[in-house]
């Protein structure tokens, strides 16, 4: 790096990406000696970058957090990222996304290298994520006031209506935010209910944070734990059945929500709760492997009747003619 501009960008590229580095680390990085580090250093602060210097062992060179978003610099495929997230941001069922999305993306596209832009564009019109569309709003606030409750261990306050329409005040202590199927939930432990709960953010009203803390369970997984409370909703009828697979392909096949898995002698033992035999007959027979119904009868039943109807119609396949002109 011949060139003493890009060696001050490049002290500010270092700092972005690592937060906090010793001169010594910074001036070995850039190939020079303290003197001309420091003199780099007042460049940047010429050109109104906050940093700071702190001595000792364990001091060195920061960028003040908070102040302003100092010039960021991004490689190739860091823009890629970029560009992909934001893609993926419209379906995320945040109220105001669109327009800060669509506003960060032409602020990206202005400042790319030419070469860049037409292939990101291409990306943009040509790329299909295949991911959940939003189900309901989200507040952004909300959504960052939960993250700050759960990464602080703060407990919350506030007004919950069921599925059912059932109104009623909850504190909780949020243990973790999940995006599944285009909703947003918060599990943790319920103070109302004492037990573990999770809860849709589309639902909540009034939410306060308190002033009360807590200690978050050290092996708790908020996206397992919403799994499970998703398969154990008190549907009509109890559903048990043996997947002849590991569990690692029953994971694959079969949608994470559908009900708990564990691994028993006879391959995996599904179990859940459905209001539809007819539904699920049909994910059961989209499978690539044997599986046994254990319980109710009314799915052997529904799922006899589908083998039933395909053979007659693989019958009349078989029994037609075709011919050529």
């Amino acid at each position: 790096m011949p060139n003493p501009t890009t060696r001050v960008l490049a002290v500010l590229e270092l700092l972005q990406t690592h937060g906090q580095m010793s001169g010594s680390e910074l001036a070995r990085r850039l190939e020079v000696d303290g003197r001309t580090l420091r003199r780099y250093i007042a460049t940047l602060e010429e050109m109104g970058i906050p940093l700071t210097a702190e001595r000792g062992r364990h001091g060195g060179y920061r960028l003040v957090a908070g102040f302003k978003l100092p010039p960021m610099m991004f490689t190739n495929e860091e823009t890629l990222a970029l560009s992909l997230g934001l893609l993926a941001a419209h379906n995320l069922g945040l109220e105001q996304a669109a327009p800060a999305v669509a506003s960060a993306r032409a602020k990206l596209e202005r400042v790319m290298p030419a070469n860049l832009k037409p292939r990101l564009r291409a990306l943009g019109e040509a790329a299909t994520l295949d991911l959940p569309g939003s189900r309901a709003a989200t507040s952004e606030r909300w959504l960052l006031d939960l993250a700050g409750a759960v990464q602080g261990r703060q407990r919350v306050r506030f007004a919950y209506s069921s599925g059912d329409g059932t109104a009623s005040e909850r504190e909780a202590n949020p243990y973790g935010l999940v995006y599944r199927a285009g909703r947003w939930y918060m599990s943790g432990y319920c103070h109302l209910r004492r037990d573990l709960r999770s809860f849709r953010l589309d639902r909540m009203q009034a939410l306060r944070l308190l002033e009360t803390r807590f200690e978050r369970p050290l092996d708790f997984d908020a996206a397992a734990f919403l799994t499970g409370s998703i398969a154990q909703l008190p549907r009509a009828t109890a559903v048990a059945v043996v997947l002849r697979c590991d569990l690692a392909r029953a994971a694959e096949e079969l949608d994470s929500g559908i009900g708990l898995l564990e691994p028993v002698e006879e391959g995996v033992l599904l179990r859940t709760r459905t209001d539809s035999m007819s539904w699920f007959a049909r994910q059961l027979m989209k499978l690539p492997f044997d599986f046994q119904v254990i319980e109710p009868e009314a799915l052997r039943v529904e799922i006899r009747a589908r083998a039933d109807r395909l053979r007659r119609l693989v019958g009349r396949a078989r029994g037609k003619t075709c011919f050529r002109e």
